[in-house]
Protein backbone atom coordinates (compact mmCIF):
# COMPACT_ATOMS: atom_id res chain seq x y z
CA UNK A 1 0.00 0.00 0.00
CA UNK A 2 2.82 2.27 1.00
CA UNK A 3 4.19 1.58 -2.86
CA UNK A 4 1.29 2.07 -4.44
CA UNK A 5 0.94 5.99 -2.72
CA UNK A 6 4.33 7.09 -3.43
CA UNK A 7 3.85 6.01 -6.66
CA UNK A 8 0.64 7.62 -7.32
CA UNK A 9 2.02 10.73 -5.67
CA UNK A 10 4.85 11.14 -7.76
CA UNK A 11 2.81 10.30 -10.54
CA UNK A 12 0.64 13.21 -10.01
CA UNK A 13 2.87 15.76 -9.32
CA UNK A 14 4.88 14.33 -12.77
CA UNK A 15 1.89 15.19 -14.78
CA UNK A 16 1.01 18.20 -13.34
CA UNK A 17 4.45 19.51 -14.65
CA UNK A 18 3.58 18.04 -18.05
CA UNK A 19 0.20 20.36 -18.06
CA UNK A 20 2.37 23.40 -16.42
CA UNK A 21 4.94 23.31 -19.75
CA UNK A 22 1.92 22.15 -21.91
CA UNK A 23 0.00 25.40 -20.61
CA UNK A 24 3.16 27.73 -20.53
CA UNK A 25 4.09 26.67 -24.29
CA UNK A 26 -0.04 27.28 -25.06
CA UNK A 27 0.59 30.69 -24.05
CA UNK A 28 4.15 31.36 -25.98
CA UNK A 29 2.16 30.15 -28.70
CA UNK A 30 -0.53 32.59 -28.47
CA UNK A 31 1.63 35.20 -27.89
CA UNK A 32 3.71 34.33 -30.97
CA UNK A 33 0.76 34.26 -32.81
CA UNK A 34 -0.31 37.69 -31.56
CA UNK A 35 2.67 39.07 -33.38
CA UNK A 36 4.97 42.11 -32.55
CA UNK A 37 7.09 40.14 -30.43
CA UNK A 38 11.11 39.84 -30.35
CA UNK A 39 12.30 35.99 -30.50
CA UNK A 40 15.74 35.58 -29.09
CA UNK A 41 17.17 31.87 -29.75
CA UNK A 42 20.45 30.62 -28.54
CA UNK A 43 22.19 28.61 -31.56
CA UNK A 44 21.53 25.23 -31.58
CA UNK A 45 23.96 22.48 -29.63
CA UNK A 46 27.11 23.32 -31.12
CA UNK A 47 29.74 20.47 -29.25
CA UNK A 48 32.35 22.37 -27.08
CA UNK A 49 32.76 25.82 -25.47
CA UNK A 50 33.84 29.10 -27.15
CA UNK A 51 36.20 29.11 -29.94
CA UNK A 52 39.34 27.60 -30.80
CA UNK A 53 42.22 30.50 -31.19
CA UNK A 54 42.59 30.23 -34.76
CA UNK A 55 38.82 30.95 -34.82
CA UNK A 56 38.13 33.38 -38.23
CA UNK A 57 34.87 34.37 -39.04
CA UNK A 58 34.95 34.32 -42.68
CA UNK A 59 36.07 30.51 -42.04
CA UNK A 60 33.78 28.24 -40.69
CA UNK A 61 36.35 25.43 -40.48
CA UNK A 62 37.85 27.42 -37.60
CA UNK A 63 34.83 27.91 -35.37
CA UNK A 64 32.60 25.74 -33.26
CA UNK A 65 30.17 24.32 -35.54
CA UNK A 66 26.61 22.58 -34.74
CA UNK A 67 26.90 18.89 -34.45
CA UNK A 68 24.52 16.11 -36.16
CA UNK A 69 22.24 16.94 -32.85
CA UNK A 70 22.34 20.91 -33.49
CA UNK A 71 21.59 20.69 -36.91
CA UNK A 72 18.19 18.47 -36.34
CA UNK A 73 17.53 20.73 -33.42
CA UNK A 74 17.80 23.87 -36.04
CA UNK A 75 15.09 22.09 -38.45
CA UNK A 76 12.43 21.31 -35.70
CA UNK A 77 13.26 25.39 -34.32
CA UNK A 78 11.33 26.19 -38.30
CA UNK A 79 9.18 23.66 -38.26
CA UNK A 80 7.71 24.86 -34.64
CA UNK A 81 7.31 28.37 -36.44
CA UNK A 82 5.89 26.77 -39.68
CA UNK A 83 3.61 24.62 -37.93
CA UNK A 84 1.77 27.14 -36.06
CA UNK A 85 2.24 29.49 -39.00
CA UNK A 86 3.62 32.28 -36.94
CA UNK A 87 4.07 35.37 -38.99
CA UNK A 88 8.07 36.17 -38.91
CA UNK A 89 9.13 39.66 -39.73
CA UNK A 90 12.92 39.00 -40.05
CA UNK A 91 15.46 36.82 -39.29
CA UNK A 92 19.00 38.32 -37.57
CA UNK A 93 21.78 36.06 -37.15
CA UNK A 94 25.22 36.46 -35.38
CA UNK A 95 28.00 36.36 -38.00
CA UNK A 96 29.53 32.86 -36.05
CA UNK A 97 28.87 30.04 -38.21
CA UNK A 98 26.75 28.29 -35.71
CA UNK A 99 24.19 30.78 -35.61
CA UNK A 100 23.85 31.40 -39.38
CA UNK A 101 23.88 28.00 -39.70
CA UNK A 102 21.21 27.32 -37.04
CA UNK A 103 19.52 30.46 -39.15
CA UNK A 104 19.76 28.87 -42.32
CA UNK A 105 18.40 25.40 -40.94
CA UNK A 106 15.05 26.75 -39.29
CA UNK A 107 14.76 29.55 -41.51
CA UNK A 108 16.69 29.15 -44.53
CA UNK A 109 16.51 33.18 -45.50
CA UNK A 110 18.21 35.66 -42.99
CA UNK A 111 20.67 38.36 -42.76
CA UNK A 112 23.46 38.69 -40.03
CA UNK A 113 23.52 41.38 -37.89
CA UNK A 114 26.89 42.06 -35.94
CA UNK A 115 25.64 43.14 -32.52
CA UNK A 116 24.72 39.64 -32.48
CA UNK A 117 27.70 38.49 -32.60
CA UNK A 118 29.49 36.19 -29.09
CA UNK A 119 32.01 38.65 -27.14
CA UNK A 120 33.00 35.61 -24.63
CA UNK A 121 35.92 35.43 -25.71
CA UNK A 122 38.16 38.18 -24.16
CA UNK A 123 39.52 39.00 -27.81
CA UNK A 124 35.90 40.17 -28.55
CA UNK A 125 34.71 41.74 -25.62
CA UNK A 126 36.07 44.83 -25.31
CA UNK A 127 32.89 45.32 -28.34
CA UNK A 128 30.27 44.53 -25.56
CA UNK A 129 28.75 47.56 -24.95
CA UNK A 130 28.68 49.14 -28.18
CA UNK A 131 26.55 45.84 -29.89
CA UNK A 132 24.59 45.90 -26.84
CA UNK A 133 23.50 49.58 -27.59
CA UNK A 134 23.13 48.67 -31.24
CA UNK A 135 20.82 45.72 -30.46
CA UNK A 136 18.95 47.58 -27.96
CA UNK A 137 19.04 50.67 -31.03
CA UNK A 138 17.38 48.24 -33.75
CA UNK A 139 14.51 46.45 -31.04
CA UNK A 140 13.15 50.25 -30.18
CA UNK A 141 13.21 51.19 -33.72
CA UNK A 142 11.54 47.88 -35.37
CA UNK A 143 7.62 48.53 -35.73
CA UNK A 144 5.65 45.29 -37.72
CA UNK A 145 2.73 43.46 -36.46
CA UNK A 146 4.96 40.25 -37.25
CA UNK A 147 7.60 38.86 -35.18
CA UNK A 148 12.06 39.78 -35.16
CA UNK A 149 13.73 36.35 -34.60
CA UNK A 150 17.02 36.97 -33.47
CA UNK A 151 19.65 34.14 -33.53
CA UNK A 152 22.36 35.15 -31.33
CA UNK A 153 24.86 33.38 -28.02
CA UNK A 154 24.49 33.02 -24.32
CA UNK A 155 26.59 35.90 -23.90
CA UNK A 156 24.35 38.49 -25.66
CA UNK A 157 21.34 36.91 -23.88
CA UNK A 158 22.46 36.92 -20.52
CA UNK A 159 23.76 40.49 -21.05
CA UNK A 160 20.91 42.44 -22.11
CA UNK A 161 17.79 40.06 -20.61
CA UNK A 162 19.94 39.28 -17.37
CA UNK A 163 19.00 35.64 -17.65
CA UNK A 164 20.39 32.52 -19.20
CA UNK A 165 19.85 29.70 -21.89
CA UNK A 166 20.16 26.59 -23.17
CA UNK A 167 20.98 25.55 -26.62
CA UNK A 168 18.09 26.13 -28.73
CA UNK A 169 16.28 27.55 -26.78
CA UNK A 170 13.75 30.18 -27.47
CA UNK A 171 13.16 33.57 -25.21
CA UNK A 172 10.43 35.48 -25.95
CA UNK A 173 9.84 39.19 -25.19
CA UNK A 174 8.10 42.47 -25.84
CA UNK A 175 9.62 45.56 -26.75
CA UNK A 176 10.85 47.20 -23.20
CA UNK A 177 12.69 43.47 -23.13
CA UNK A 178 9.85 42.08 -20.71
CA UNK A 179 10.82 37.89 -20.63
CA UNK A 180 7.05 36.69 -21.79
CA UNK A 181 7.59 33.09 -22.05
CA UNK A 182 10.57 30.56 -23.00
CA UNK A 183 10.64 27.20 -24.53
CA UNK A 184 13.18 24.75 -24.83
CA UNK A 185 13.94 22.77 -27.71
CA UNK A 186 15.45 18.76 -28.28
Amino acid sequence: MFCFKKFFISFLILLSLFFNKALANSEILNSLKEGNKIVFIRHAIAPGNGDPENFAISDCSTQRNLGKKGVEQSKKIGNFFRKNKIKIDAVLSSEWCRCKDTAFHAFENFITFDALNSFYDPKFSKNEELQIVNLKKLIESWESDKNLILITHFVVISSLLKTSSSSGEIIVVNKELEILGRMETF
